[in-house]
């Protein structure tokens, strides 16, 4: 079943609250960069992961249409939203912290991985609730 729009907007909006409270002061404290000026990039690139976050998932749920998904699905799911984040969003981080390519590609890095494990958690608890929801008549 295809998740509707308000699902999608209510799960990003989630995801992302969540991982802005855990990822701007851990951000702050690896790079040494105010929390001012981490929170101003992080919320940028909150902004982006949204946009980003409901075209792929869409995709996502065209090409697997169920709320059950493999180990295998949900890595592929999360796997391809932060790739495909990290890939737009680098240059950013590299001009507004000021760093090379190469020092933000790490940094990137370190918290796609973060991203990943919290995306498949958050996923797989988030899908859970709404199957629960849905079975309670839900809209």
């Amino acid at each position: 079943m295809m998740r509707s729009w308000k699902e999608r907007l209510t799960h990003t909006l989630l995801f992302e609250a969540g991982g802005l409270v855990m990822v701007t002061p851990l951000a702050s404290e690896v790079t040494g960069h105010g929390l001012g000026e981490i929170g101003v990039l992080a919320l940028g690139l909150a902004t982006t992961a949204m946009l980003w976050n409901l075209v792929w998932n869409r995709l996502f749920d065209a090409w697997v249409p169920t709320r059950r998904r493999s180990l295998r699905q949900r890595f592929a799911q999360a796997f391809g939203f932060e790739l495909g984040l990290l890939v737009t969003t680098l240059p950013a981080v590299a001009w507004w912290l000021d760093i090379g390519l190469v020092e933000a590609f790490w940094l990137d890095l370190g918290f796609m991985l973060f991203f990943l494990a919290y995306a498949l958690v958050f996923n797989t608890f988030f899908d859970l609730a709404m199957r629960r929801y849905l079975a309670r008549g839900g809209a």
